[in-house]
């Protein structure tokens, strides 16, 4: 189950338009750095073809499906908390329940 945790009003090649901000559930990492387990969630943004008002009613609803990691070009990243720069090759994407796999395009981004 993921929810709607939030949504923002971004603007495009053709106005403004709503994104949802969606989150799963919580999970239990292990810091690579110092070993100790820490609380997160996967999170990811889908846009949408909403006005605000009903972008705002749908702040906290439960879908069900999950937020799968997908392969992409490498990018840089700014560590909010201590601003250390590091490499990505991932991103986030929603998947609904009963949907086949997202694609690994990860080979087509490789090739082009």
């Amino acid at each position: 189950m993921i929810i709607v945790a939030n949504y923002h009003v971004r603007e495009g090649e053709q106005g403004n338009f709503i994104s949802l901000e969606l989150m799963g559930d919580i999970e239990m990492v292990q810091s690579q750095n110092t070993g100790r387990f820490y609380a997160t969630s996967r999170r990811c943004f889908v846009s949408s073809t909403f006005d605000e008002i009903t972008a705002k009613r749908m702040v906290g609803k439960e879908m069900p499906g999950n937020i799968v990691r997908k392969q992409c070009e490498p990018y840089e990243y700014t560590m909010p908390e201590t601003g250390e720069v590091i490499m990505l090759a991932h991103t986030w994407d929603y998947q609904p329940e009963g949907v086949a796999n997202i694609p690994d395009t990860s080979k087509e981004l490789a090739v082009a």
